[in-house]
């Protein structure tokens, strides 16, 4: 497949246009956002889409660069399409991949910010300030492999280990085959994540077979490789074999991003830690986990 993207609808589209074949999934719309769902049940459609088996739900929305509103219903579109993959008990491991020197790397780090940590809090201590049935949650927001020399997924493995998790949840920036993607998607899998790949870094997997536990991957697509972006853009037949030439060796090796990324970044990270936060606390009002999370 020429196009990098980490998004399993791109790559649907993709073998839509390149071989006719249709890659079975169901779409439906709750406000103003579009849901469609992919289940990739068998190996020959997991070779077909590159994609790991699972399910892949990806949530379409008003671009985040022009809309700051949180509380119109996505939040509780998203929340509900990640508790549907999570277990219903436990606690629950949030990690935030990613570098937060870097802006359009910093969604896992930046979200998990806003993570509401409840291991270490009580079940006296939850009733006496009024929050019954509290989910216990731990966070973690691991660096980078060139920051702390240890693999992400070794970290993660580590925590996971002895704090044993029911569920892990890993949230990083993704990668689209289009612009018009970029802060306005949001993707939820629970096939796990292979950090960097968007990028053509792929570092080690993170998974249920690594973890033991299901591990689900939430991303939001921040960047779009160059090659990637000029396919997708010309139309001419001819032009496109010669887009290497087109390029030159140094436009080849570049990833785009728009101009008001700072912008996406915040706003994106407020929507993915808060609906993290509601899929997991559902009995507590989403403003008042914003008020203790900010």
């Amino acid at each position: 497949m020429d196009f990098r993207t980490d998004l399993a609808l791109e790559r649907s589209e993709i073998i839509k246009e390149q071989s006719g074949q249709m890659i079975k999934s169901d779409e439906f719309s709750e406000g103003n956002v579009t849901i469609t769902r992919i289940e990739i049940e068998d190996e020959k459609t997991s070779k077909l889409l590159g994609k790991p088996i699972g399910t892949y739900i990806t949530a379409e929305l008003p671009p985040l660069a022009n809309d700051s509103e949180l509380f119109d219903g996505r939040l509780d579109v998203i929340a509900k399409e990640i508790s549907s993959l999570l277990p219903k008990d436990g606690l629950i491991l949030v990690a935030g991949l990613g570098n937060d020197d870097i802006t359009p790397d910093a969604l896992g780090p930046k979200s998990v910010e806003l993570i509401l940590a409840t291991r270490h809090i009580s079940n006296e201590l939850a009733e006496s300030i009024g929050f019954k049935n509290l989910r216990p949650v731990a966070g973690i927001i691991p660096g980078v492999l060139g920051k702390t020399g240890i693999e992400t997924g070794e970290i993660i493995y580590g925590i996971a280990k002895s704090i044993k998790p029911s569920a892990v949840i890993i949230i990083d920036a993704l990668a689209s085959r289009k612009l018009s993607r970029l802060g306005r998607t949001v993707q939820i899998s629970n096939s796990g994540i292979t950090p960097g790949s968007g990028v053509g870094n792929a570092r080690q997997g993170i998974d249920k077979q690594l973890l033991g536990v299901d591990v689900i991957s939430i991303g939001v697509p921040t960047v779009v490789d160059s090659f990637t972006l000029a396919k997708d853009l010309i139309e001419n037949d001819e032009d496109k074999k010669n887009i290497e030439k087109i390029l030159s060796p140094d436009g080849q090796k570049m990833i785009v991003t728009p101009r008001e990324i700072d912008l996406m970044i915040d706003r994106a990270s407020r929507l993915v830690g808060m609906s993290v936060n509601h899929a997991l606390q559902p009995d507590i009002d989403c403003e008042d986990i914003l008020s203790l999370v900010t």
